[in-house]
C-alpha cells in the first residue's frame, strides 16, 4: 500500500487514510464495471475509506436511490474485500414516498435496507445525512446507540449539522451515556471556508471529532478546469460552478494554486487537497473520480506535503 499515514475517526478506534473516496459516482457517472476497477485500485493504493449514502444516486434519471450501495455490495461479494475497507454510509435524505428523516423506526428500516444492498452485516460509520428538527436528538441517538450495541454499526457521524445542533447532540449523548457522533461531514474547501471555520471547526476540535469534508474541490473548480465563462460547457455542472466561483476571489485562489503547484511539481487538484489535509481539524477530505488516471492524481495528493509558506499563500489568497 502506498498510503502510509492514518488518522482516527474520533474516539471510535477506526483508522482511515488521509483521503475519503466519495461513492456518489457509482451508478451515476460510473457504471458497475468501472466502479469495480476503481474499488480494486483504491484498496491497492491504500485509499480504503469509502463513503456513500442510501440516497446515492437518486437524482440521476431512471434511478431510485440505493444504486451506489448496491454496486459496492456486489463488489464486496465478488472481491471478498470487506475486511480491507472502512465503509461509511448515511441515512436521512429524502428517498421518496415520505421516506426521510431520523425517526427511530425509519433509521431501523433504512439500516436494514443499506446492509442488504451492501451485502454486509455491519457498517463501519453510519451517518445522519442531515439534521432532522422534527425528531428529538435523544430518540435518534438512542437508536444509533442500539445499532452499535447490536453490532450492526461500529461508529456514528453527523453530516450537514449546524454548530449549535452538533454541540447539542454531543451534550445529549454525554448526558445520557449513549453513543456520540464521532465524525462531522461538512462542506469545506479553499473557497467555501467561512461556515465551517466560523463555528463547526471549534465544536469538532473541542470534542475530538474527525472531519471528513465534502465538495473538497468545489465541484471541480479547484482543479483549475474552469477559468473563463466559456469553460462552463466542460461538464454538466459547469454553469453552476462558473456562476458561483468564477469571480475575483476565485481567480486569486486559482492563481495561488497554480504557483504552489508549480513549486511542488504537482497539480492544482493535489495542492487544493493537500492544503485541507494539512489543516489540523481536517481528517480526510472526500473526493470522487471516474477513472483510474484521475485516481493516480489523488494518490499523490494524499502524500503531498506543503511547506508553511505554501499553506500561508493559499490561506491568504482564499481569505474571506
Amino acid at each position: 500500500m502506498s498510503q502510509s499515514e492514518h488518522r482516527s475517526l474520533g474516539l471510535s478506534g477506526i483508522k482511515v487514510p488521509t483521503l475519503t473516496f466519495g461513492g456518489n459516482v457509482f451508478g451515476w457517472t460510473v457504471d458497475q464495471k468501472t466502479s469495480f476497477s476503481l474499488l480494486d485500485a483504491l484498496v491497492e493504493k491504500g485509499l480504503y475509506f469509502i463513503d456513500t449514502a442510501d440516497v446515492y444516486s437518486r437524482w440521476a434519471p431512471g434511478n431510485k436511490g440505493g444504486e451506489s450501495e448496491t454496486i459496492i455490495g456486489n463488489w464486496l461479494k465478488q472481491s471478498g474485500k470487506r475486511d480491507q475497507i472502512v465503509l461509511a454510509t448515511k441515512v436521512g435524505m429524502d428517498m421518496g414516498e415520505g421516506n426521510t428523516g431520523l425517526a427511530p423506526a425509519y433509521i431501523r428500516q433504512s439500516v436494514e435496507d443499506s446492509l442488504r444492498r451492501l451485502q454486509t452485516d455491519y457498517i463501519d460509520l453510519y451517518q445522519a445525512h442531515r439534521d432532522d428538527s422534527d425528531t428529538p436528538l435523544q430518540d435518534t441517538l438512542q437508536t444509533f446507540d442500539a445499532l452499535i450495541k447490536e453490532g450492526k454499526v461500529r461508529a456514528i457521524g453527523a453530516s450537514n449539522y449546524s454548530a449549535s445542533r452538533l454541540a447539542e447532540a454531543l451534550k445529549v449523548s454525554k448526558d445520557n451515556g449513549i453513543a456520540r457522533y464521532e465524525t462531522l461531514q461538512p462542506e469545506y474547501n479553499l473557497y467555501d471556508r467561512e461556515e465551517y471555520e466560523s463555528g463547526l471547526e471549534k465544536v469538532a476540535h473541542d470534542n475530538g471529532l474527525a472531519v471528513i469534508n465534502y465538495y473538497s474541490l468545489a465541484s471541480g473548480f479547484l482543479s483549475g478546469k474552469y477559468r473563463k465563462p466559456e469553460d462552463a460547457s466542460k461538464s454538466k455542472r459547469g454553469d453552476g460552478v462558473v456562476q458561483k466561483y468564477l469571480n475575483k476571489r476565485g481567480l486569486s485562489i486559482l492563481e495561488a494554486l497554480d504557483q504552489v503547484a508549480q513549486a511542488n511539481n504537482a497539480t492544482p487538484t493535489q495542492v487544493a487537497l493537500a492544503w485541507q489535509i494539512a489543516r489540523p481539524s481536517i481528517t480526510a477530505p472526500i473526493v470522487s473520480v471516474t477513472s483510474l488516471v484521475q485516481l493516480d492524481e489523488l494518490t499523490k495528493a494524499a502524500t503531498l506535503k506543503l511547506s508553511d509558506d505554501d499553506i500561508r499563500e493559499l490561506s491568504e489568497a482564499s481569505s474571506y
